[in-house]
């Protein structure tokens, strides 16, 4: 085996969708001693489960410790249960509320349920920070805390914009990037993969382990990946995300709707496509060898395919064909039947009732938007109330249904 090129081979591949690597020499450095010893890196990736569901813009990061793992090293995939409870201070305005215990094991449990759509559940190290944190004492947290100044905290950029606004920062809120850090510490991670917005917290990890004598871990950063938008970062807030979670025809429309431009963004950083076929098909592309839909198509089935399978990818690709392709209504659409308390219901109240919005106000925002039609007749009046029988409703591009109001 020529070692050199082994090593140029996985760092070309680990390089891939990056955006910043502290740093590379000494990444290389640790993969050719890796190589040369039969030893596996320890790849470290925190995620924090202050909320049940991930959406795309989370499995950047996990695309990367796939691809690790597809070299061979160690991946732990690290559940902050304690630092969720603290809850990390990077890009606030504002202290985030706390959650209880409770809620941080709820939305941990959804986290391991999702990662292995993408994981190797056998090859991954699923670690909980909890296991260290919760056995600092107070002497081992005050030493903690003396590692750093508050002069090196303040040079965050979003603690620097709250002190100097007047905002509060609490104490505890300091102790984050610290416990962040000592995680690698705990672990004596090689490699640790972040987001661009961690960056602060990430090198606290190579900080604290200098000290502790360790070698420090090399720092991968991640692009904040954009919403469908192509403008800012894939959100819940926004609107702007494809859940993994998300119904396969939802899935599949939603990155159907993305710019041309945008997609190749998303095959970077999403795709397991090799790199090389990816730079073919945008090349064909631009020559008119390849139409960007089918290469959007072949984007959307790949997703569609990795969280819910071959076959409802095949059968979300049906579907998108039959409503935008052919603009007809589906053969076989949902049948939903309502039992209603009185004779008729309101618009609003009946969207809600089926789940195509989550509220009131957010069905008569998509009223006002031209969003919503029954028996393809647009919906303007959000006073609008229906009588029992049968209806198709449909709301924005995707969620139709044939509704029986009984």
């Amino acid at each position: 085996m020529d070692l050199e090129k082994e090593v140029q081979k996985q760092f070309d591949t680990i390089k891939r969708g990056t955006a910043e690597i502290i740093d590379k020499e000494e990444l290389k450095d640790k993969l050719r001693d890796s190589i040369k010893m039969g030893k596996p890196l320890k790849i470290k990736a925190g995620f924090d489960p202050t909320a049940p569901d991930l959406h795309l813009g989370h499995t950047v990061l996990i695309q990367k410790l796939k691809q690790f793992q597809d070299l061979g090293h160690e991946v732990y995939f690290l559940i902050g249960d304690f630092t969720g409870m603290i809850g990390d201070p990077t890009g606030k305005s504002e202290t985030r509320k706390a959650l209880s215990k409770e809620e941080v094991e709820k939305n941990a449990q959804t986290y391991k349920d999702q990662i292995f759509k993408i994981l190797d559940k056998d090859k991954t190290k699923v670690v909980y920070n909890s296991q260290w944190c919760s056995k600092l004492n107070a002497v081992d947290m005050i030493k903690l805390a003396s590692t750093m100044t508050v002069a090196r905290m303040l040079e965050r950029d979003d603690f620097s914009k709250r002190f100097s606004s007047n905002k509060p920062i609490s104490i505890h809120e300091f102790l984050y990037p610290l416990l962040q850090g000592y995680d690698s510490v705990a672990l004596e991670a090689d490699v640790e993969l972040g987001g661009t917005d961690q960056k602060f917290n990430l090198l606290v990890g190579r900080h604290l382990q200098k000290l502790q004598g360790q070698r420090p871990q090399t720092v991968i950063m991640m692009p904040i990946l954009e919403g469908l938008d192509g403008v800012q970062k894939m959100s819940k807030s926004l609107g702007n995300y494809v859940g993994i979670t998300d119904e396969p025809n939802d899935m599949y429309g939603k990155i159907m709707s993305i710019s041309d431009e945008l997609m190749w963004r998303y095959y970077e950083l999403l795709s397991d496509r090799d790199l090389s076929e990816i730079n073919q098909m945008k090349e064909n592309v631009e020559t008119g060898k390849l139409h960007p839909k089918k290469a959007k198509e072949m984007l959307a089935f790949e997703i569609t395919k990795r969280f819910h399978g071959e076959e409802k990818a095949k059968e979300a690709a049906k579907f998108f064909e039959e409503m935008f392709k052919k603009k007809e209504i589906p053969d076989e659409i949902e049948e939903i039947a309502l039992q209603l308390e009185d004779d008729e219901v309101w618009i609003c109240h009946l969207l809600k009732n089926i789940g195509f919005v989550k509220s009131s106000s957010e069905a008569r925002r998509m009223i006002k938007s031209n969003a919503v039609s029954i028996d393809s007749n647009k919906v303007t009046d959000d006073s609008l109330k229906l009588k029992k029988g049968s209806y198709i409703v449909k709301v924005g591009k995707r969620k139709i249904a044939k509704v029986s109001l009984k």
